[in-house]
């Protein structure tokens, strides 16, 4: 297939509903070949591992690229010149090193996150006024997240729908005006942004003793946790405050778990408990493996995620990440970073992948 034939068939596939693995693995392996045939340093690393189209039967078995690989190398079927848009990862890892992903369309990446965003995030409703409390893309062109938040207010977001962040920061004057105006309105309203900007807003809010109940059908969405960027909270406590702080159910509290090498996000449907059962929409598939062998891992037990997203066909669709979970029936409970002997097999898996990529 051709980039453009690709691309035309993830939309429709994108558009459809109700599919299944019988559906799903035919165009996983067509765009494994694709990939396998124009990203050379991937096409090195499934040499390496005897893995090619020919031999492909399940997406289950399509070699994935350790996270960190990006950081190394440049993964792409398309010039990385001709690229729409470059994403970059945000370099808290591996000395400030950033990943690299590049788009040569970003027809794809927008169909899917405003498909699932709809059905995931927005619900019942059509539009509505929404608060960003995260800076704009034309301030981080290269950032995914920023990307994805201006999607959703762009698409969903109704008139009076902004960003409260400036160049000094969050904008906490704003914020506690359209926060106001919302309890006022009794319309129902929406607060999305990272994670550790509602640390910063609830710790504002808590040192003047503010608090909101907004008006029911309102909804927050919190993406990409606190490390490095606020205090440390555990999730309960979180989702026990954004609650208490902005009278929003925890069940309406939303968490979205995407990451800049992919081009689908995971959500849950509130968190009403934690930790959370995260899914996807039908054009990404998830499993959990023993770093070290790759071999997947049975329901219930630990192990590390691996994701396949046909949607970020230009790259790598299928990638092992350094994050813990355990599958369930109905999507996987993500369990925070890997430590220990799964770590040290995320870390082997990169030096592995480098060794036979570079040739």
């Amino acid at each position: 297939m051709t980039e453009a034939q690709i691309i035309e068939t993830l939309l429709d596939f994108i558009a459809a509903d109700g599919t299944t693995d019988d559906e799903f693995s035919p165009l996983a392996l067509e765009i494994f070949a694709y990939q396998f045939e124009n990203n050379i340093p991937y096409q090195r690393f499934c040499r390496q591992r005897e893995k090619t189209p020919r031999t492909m039967q399940s997406w289950r078995n399509i070699p994935a690229v350790p996270i960190n690989g990006y950081k190394d190398l440049t993964l792409s079927c398309c010039d990385p010149e001709a690229a729409e848009r470059i994403f970059m990862t945000s370099g808290t890892t591996k000395n400030g090193v950033r990943g690299k992903c590049h788009h040569p369309t970003l027809s794809v990446y927008d169909t899917s996150m405003i498909t699932a965003f709809r059905q995931r995030f927005m619900q019942e409703h059509t539009k509505l006024r929404m608060g960003i409390l995260f800076p704009t893309e034309q301030t981080m062109p290269n950032s995914s997240l920023a990307h994805y938040l201006a999607l959703a207010l762009n698409e969903f977001g109704s008139d009076g729908s902004r960003y409260l962040f400036n160049d000094d920061g969050l904008d906490h004057e704003q914020l506690f005006a359209e926060l106001d105006r919302a309890e006022q309105t009794g319309k129902p309203y929406a607060l999305l942004g990272a994670s550790f900007s509602f640390v910063h807003v609830m710790d504002k809010m808590s040192h003047l003793g503010k608090t909101v109940s907004l008006p029911e059908g309102s909804r927050i969405l919190d993406t990409g946790g606190f490390k490095g960027q606020s205090r440390e909270l555990e999730l309960n406590e979180f989702y026990d405050l954004l609650e208490a702080r902005f009278g929003v159910p925890r069940d309406h509290c939303i968490n979205m778990y995407g990451m800049t090498e992919l081009s689908t996000e995971f959500y849950d449907w509130g968190n009403a408990t934690c930790p959370s059962v995260k899914s996807g929409p039908h054009w990404i598939r998830s499993q959990i493996v023993n770093p070290l062998t790759g071999e997947e891992l049975p329901k219930g037990d630990k192990g590390i995620l691996v994701h396949c997203d046909l949607a970020h066909f230009n790259c790598v669709s299928s990638i092992l990440t350094e994050d813990a979970g355990i599958e369930l029936d109905d999507g996987f409970l993500l369990l925070g970073r890997a430590e220990g002997a799964e770590a040290k097999g995320c870390s082997m898996a990169v030096d592995e992948f480098l060794k036979a990529a570079q040739g």
